[in-house]
């Protein structure tokens, strides 16, 4: 049984029964280059649905860079290119006519630094669905405001000052304001990388306790350097090692018993 230095909570099976899963993302024989350098290689994986997957490994190992392939957010960077395929519910999304900016609507992103737009709190969880047609009226965008902020609970502490800037929130609210601004455009899937690396303690653990609840609605797919917290989070757990896809498995097996002698050395702390 695995724990770390910082708990000595062990690491305990989240999957639920195979049969009840549904593969919501599919990647096969992915490549990723930024110029000549492949900083993935052919990497297959699947992601299943209303379930927590994550992604562990030491710097630089590649996690990140996979994990934006999910969304494209690699086409934002010139010099990147991806090879393979990727599925979203059976469709190529990187086919020439997906639209990139509906795409993340459906599959959403928080990243490991809180990035709270320059507007106020409101304006901050209005902005995605305003842009992308979801409502109109005043009314419904109070709704959707409220919804969104609670979904991410944070409602009870910011609504008596939604029209404040959202910069002025703690570290650990700006990230759980920004997973709002991430769910008010309705999405299926949401992406994290390492959401919890700039927060304290207290501020993690709600983060924490907040996707154990999401993930009965959404596909979540977290990168984490962690490990402690993939196994506390994670239905499944995918460990990577210098742009390879070493071992994937239900989290509990993983930690527990791994197949991979690369996995057992990482996860025992031999390197990192």
């Amino acid at each position: 049984m695995v724990t770390d230095s910082s708990s000595t909570q062990p690491i305990r099976e989240t999957a639920r029964p195979v049969h009840q899963e549904r593969t919501k993302i599919s990647t096969h024989e992915v490549d990723v280059f930024y110029g000549a350098a492949q900083a993935i290689r052919k990497v297959s994986i699947d992601l299943y649905e209303k379930a927590v997957t994550a992604f562990i490994g030491p710097s630089g190992c590649g996690k990140s860079t996979f994990l934006r392939c999910l969304n494209r957010m690699n086409d934002t960077i010139d010099v990147a290119r991806v090879e393979g395929t990727i599925l979203l519910d059976g469709q190529d999304i990187y086919d020439p006519k997906v639209d990139p900016v509906q795409l993340r609507a459906r599959v959403g992103m928080v990243f490991q630094k809180p990035n709270p737009f320059p507007k106020s709190i409101y304006d901050n969880i209005a902005y995605g669905p305003r842009i992308h047609g979801l409502a109109t009226r005043k009314s419904d965008f109070d709704d959707i405001v409220e919804w969104s902020l609670r979904k991410a609970a944070i409602w009870d502490e910011v609504k008596d000052r939604l029209d404040q800037p959202g910069t002025g929130l703690s570290g650990g609210q700006q990230q759980r304001l920004c997973i709002a601004r991430a769910l008010a455009v309705q999405p299926e899937v949401l992406l994290m990388d390492e959401p919890c690396s700039a927060l304290d303690p207290i501020a993690t653990a709600k983060v924490e306790e907040l996707i154990a609840e999401m993930k009965m609605e959404y596909t979540i797919v977290i990168v984490t350097h962690n490990m402690q917290q993939a196994g506390r989070v994670a239905d499944r757990t995918a460990f990577f090692y210098l742009g390879d896809l070493i071992e994937y498995e239900t989290t509990a097996k993983l930690f527990m018993n791994p197949r991979e002698e690369q996995t057992e050395a990482y996860i025992s702390g031999r390197f990192g």
